[in-house]
């Protein structure tokens, strides 16, 4: 029995999508014949680019023209906010085709938002795009918030960080005392020819 490959599943909804989309379509249809994959951790898959600009799963093991990579993460916060590609998105090879897949990706909301409207209404569909958002978001939030907590406890309370008006009246001070180091410097160079040798 053969296993499908990696990349089917994906291939199949991508389609999906695509097969609505005619401009997306026309965006992928110049790099036609061009194969990409995407490494999400040690799962990878990969997929070749038909003529009429549709995907096609294809062996992990073929030589991909770009080389994609995504931390699983970054996942949530990906998908969140897709814009953020250069950000999560490592890319190896082709950067013509990366800039096409990362111009599609910037819409893959207005697709989840298209295909919510048309199962459950326009406005239903909106809400539980952007409730789906604010959750994929949470992990980001939630690990920020944390990090903003213990930073704060460090430096309020445990008085391990130092508070920024600390820092900068500690580098006020040591702008002074070069000062007056090389001031003193100075004056020693100064004084210096005065000064007869000790025979």
């Amino acid at each position: 029995m053969k296993w499908p490959e990696a990349g089917e599943a994906p291939a199949r909804l991508a389609n999906r999508m695509l097969g609505e989309q005619a401009w997306a379509r026309e965006k992928l249809a110049p790099f036609a014949g061009r194969a990409f994959s995407l490494a999400v951790g040690p799962a990878v898959a990969a997929w070749s680019i038909r003529a009429d600009g549709t995907l096609e799963a294809v062996p992990t093991g073929v030589d991909a023209d770009l080389k994609l990579s995504l931390s699983p993460l970054s996942i949530p916060t990906f998908l969140a906010d897709p814009a953020r590609w250069n950000e999560f998105v490592a890319e190896d090879g082709d950067a013509e085709l990366g800039g096409a897949l990362k111009g599609l990706a910037g819409t893959l909301p207005w697709f989840v938002e298209e295909a919510f409207a048309r199962a459950l209404g326009p406005v239903a569909g909106q809400r539980v795009a952007d409730a789906g958002r604010s959750l994929l978001a949470l992990p980001e939030y939630a690990a920020q918030r944390i990090a903003d907590s213990v930073a704060s406890y460090a430096r309020d309370e445990a008085g391990v960080l130092a508070r920024s008006a600390d820092v900068r009246r500690f580098g006020e001070q040591v702008a002074a005392v070069e000062a007056r180091v090389e001031a003193l410097a100075a004056r020693i160079e100064a004084l210096a020819p005065r000064v007869t040798p000790i025979r």
